[in-house]
């Protein structure tokens, strides 16, 4: 995911997961994971409605390189179908193969896919629904019923995030809760904290899942407030909270990746509001974080970072820019690089030319490439064009014209 140029809804438990300042993951028109606020879902009456996306027929072919496998694994993706809802989608690793994974009669918000089998597990309707990799066997695994739009806190289903083994999903409905697939048994672990003593909800901390570690050991949580939020680790072995803690006690956030061992996680930004631009390390034993590239730097410029990934050599892979004034556009331009462990040393910029306008990054695990999605104009900040870029100057391949929250199948 990515970020929008102001602080943006970092969590909005009804309809998002966190994401500070542009979605990393999103919901359907009415609930948006954006982030233009951190205004935890009572503010979620700011987030805009996601643009027109290209409906997709299923299946459609779309010209893409005469290759037998373009992607590393097939990729999975929201698009408009053809009564305009969103709807999980599924392009093979050819590249050219299409298929419709969901046909909900509402649109579907977040959802995730079973890194085991490709089953996927989905919100539509304020229900946790789960589908095979064809889209067969569809089955309701928790219904919210009707969302309290005075407090919608307390039973707005969300979130889903599949364990590495398959065998559980972390979710939030009025707090972070766990459902074994298995048994279907649902364990709420940790409580929204909603203060009423005013006669009226207000949020002091909401819980969601973000991302597990690739060991299963640990979550990645956020953690929503009124009008910000952070992140910390769940260790849902001994059900304790590791809270993140910058020295200078600014708020954390907004794109988050787990280092390959489990023990830490990258934190990086590309906008400036109410949060700094930069890239951190995480500590997850302890919380601590470590600025690698500080928002502004010591120089008067400004660093802006995003979407890392530590590659199978041990290097960073991340967008990376530099420039001496902020840009006035939530879209910072920014250069595909490589460096050390510590974003700095040995950096080098492994394609000449700028990404601009980029909504969303993922990298193909071994950063062989990345999909990138490109906003069709500048104000648009959810989805776009999916197109693979290569960091060794492989001309570039389109893959649809519209994808919003991208994800792997395994």
């Amino acid at each position: 995911m990515k970020n929008i140029g102001l602080f943006a809804v970092l969590f909005l438990l009804a309809a998002t997961t966190l994401a500070c300042a542009l979605p990393t993951a999103l919901t359907p028109p009415s609930q948006v994971d954006q982030t233009a606020t951190i205004a935890a879902q009572t503010l979620q009456a700011l987030t805009p409605a996601l643009p027109n996306a290209t409906p997709l027929a299923s299946p459609v072919a779309v010209a893409s390189p005469s290759v037998s496998s373009l992607l590393p694994h097939s990729l999975y993706f929201l698009n408009n179908n053809k009564a305009g809802l969103l709807q999980i989608f599924r392009i093979e690793r050819d590249g050219k193969t299409f298929q419709q994974v969901t046909y909900e009669p509402s649109a579907v918000g977040s959802y995730d896919v079973s890194p085991k089998d490709g089953s996927v597990v989905y919100i539509a309707n304020n229900q946790m629904l789960w589908v095979d990799i064809n889209g067969a066997g569809r089955r309701v695994l928790v219904d919210g019923g009707p969302v309290d739009d005075n407090n919608r806190w307390t039973n707005s289903v969300d979130s889903p995030v599949w364990s590495p083994d398959g065998q559980t999903i972390a979710f939030s409905h009025g707090g972070l809760s766990f459902y074994a697939f298995g048994t279907g048994v649902i364990n709420r672990v940790l409580e929204n904290q909603i203060d009423n003593s005013a006669g009226f909800p207000i949020v002091r901390e909401l819980y969601s899942p973000n991302k597990y570690s690739p060991d299963g050991n640990k979550l990645l949580i956020n953690i929503g407030f009124y009008e910000a939020g952070t992140q910390a680790v769940y260790y849902p072995a001994n059900n304790t909270v590791v809270r993140f803690n910058r020295p200078d006690g600014g708020l954390v956030c907004c794109n988050a990746q787990w280092i390959p061992d489990g023990s830490g996680l990258y934190e990086s930004s590309s906008t400036i509001g109410l949060i700094d631009s930069g890239l951190w390390y995480i500590n997850a034993a302890n919380g601590n974080m470590s600025t690698l590239l500080p928002g502004s730097a010591p120089d008067g410029t400004y660093n802006f970072a995003d979407a890392p990934l530590v590659g199978p050599d041990g290097q960073l892979y991340f967008f990376f820019n530099n420039l001496k004034e902020i840009p006035s556009s939530a879209h910072t331009p920014l250069y595909m690089v490589r460096s050390g462990s510590d974003g700095v040393t040995d950096r080098v910029q492994l394609r000449p030319d700028v990404f601009e306008n980029t909504n969303e990054i993922l990298w193909a695990p071994d950063a062989s490439l990345a999909v990138v999605t490109y906003a069709p104009i500048q104000d648009v900040y959810q989805g776009g064009q999916a197109v693979i870029e290569y960091p060794d100057n492989r001309p570039a391949a389109a893959l649809t014209d519209y994808a919003v929250q991208l994800k792997w199948g395994p």
